[in-house]
């Protein structure tokens, strides 16, 4: 059981990776918060991945500002949220006909706004590499 945990964590870091990679030629998809998310599953999955994405010299810097305490950059913060909300909202007043499960996304929806927005702001760098 262990071992197939250890593969879904792979398969869904692989995927937050390549939607990271994406992002940096994307203008609309964020690449920090999937750089991060690749990270979490890589460090309960594979050791090797993990430490293969901390030295990346891409990745690596949009992971090691986050966890240095330096931040998130604010264009990241802002697309972040928008499309959050975009997406909640969506999902609330078109997908969703139970009223309970409306307003326990919307809580959600608050939450990680709130948890995004809390974050320190980076400020700019000289040598950034796509859309952080």
């Amino acid at each position: 059981m262990e071992q197939v945990k250890k593969g879904l964590l792979i398969i869904c870091g692989t995927i937050s990776l390549v939607l990271g990679l994406l992002g940096i030629v994307l203008p609309l998809l964020p690449t920090t918060p999937f750089l991060l998310l690749a990270a979490a599953c890589y460090v309960r999955s594979s050791r090797k991945l993990y430490q293969w994405l901390l030295n990346n010299k891409y990745f690596g810097p949009y992971i090691e500002n986050y966890r240095a305490g330096k931040g998130i950059p604010l264009r990241t913060k802002v697309i972040g949220v928008s499309l959050l909300w975009i997406s909640m909202g969506y999902t609330v007043i078109f997908v969703i006909p139970l009223f309970a499960i409306k307003v326990l996304l919307l809580l959600i929806a608050a939450y990680f706004t709130w948890f995004i927005l809390k974050q320190k702001t980076l400020k700019k760098q000289k040598h950034s590499v796509g859309n952080m």
